[in-house]
């Protein structure tokens, strides 16, 4: 049974510094903030994405998630992917792949077109699992965490 819920900190988690936020800080359930960086998201040299709109899903124990609005996304990347994820607090995720020139990234977006009450905000909104894409916040480049930061599949040419 999970037993941290962002009222305690584990004692082998790292106190975080100045300007830092942990992990396990976070809530759980979790919680959606606002904000208001500069999200670009891009791949083989394409912008995918650029938002001043994120949100943010902030989850005990797991990197914060953003999710982009769809609006703000280039027209015609994203190509609906087989597989169907459900969620405890956000709901059904459905998967997309980015579609580049030559390239497919399988299975590399998701979103939840009909979200929990609680979680209504982000419905036509859309999160990247970080694999291959460049991501950057306020023009910081974001490194995925170690370990499988994309989901089965490959890229595809």
């Amino acid at each position: 049974m999970w037993h941290w819920t962002g009222d305690e900190r584990p004692p082998f988690a790292a106190t975080p510094g100045p300007g830092q936020e942990s992990v396990w800080d976070y809530p759980r359930p979790p919680r959606l903030a606002l904000d208001g960086r500069e999200v670009v998201i891009g791949g083989d040299g394409i912008e995918i994405a650029r938002t001043r709109r994120a949100l943010r899903v902030l989850e005990t124990a797991s990197p914060p998630t953003f999710y982009l609005p769809l609006a703000d996304l280039k027209a015609g990347l994203l190509q609906s992917a087989s597989g169907r994820s459900f969620c405890e607090w956000k709901g059904a995720a459905v998967y997309w792949s980015v579609v580049l020139p030559g390239l497919t990234l399988a299975r590399l977006a998701w979103s939840c077109p009909e979200p929990t009450p609680t979680f209504a905000a982000l419905r036509d909104r859309v999160g990247f699992y970080p694999g291959p894409l460049d991501r950057r916040i306020d023009g910081r480049r974001v490194r995925p965490q170690p370990g499988r930061s994309t989901p089965a599949g490959s890229p595809t040419r």
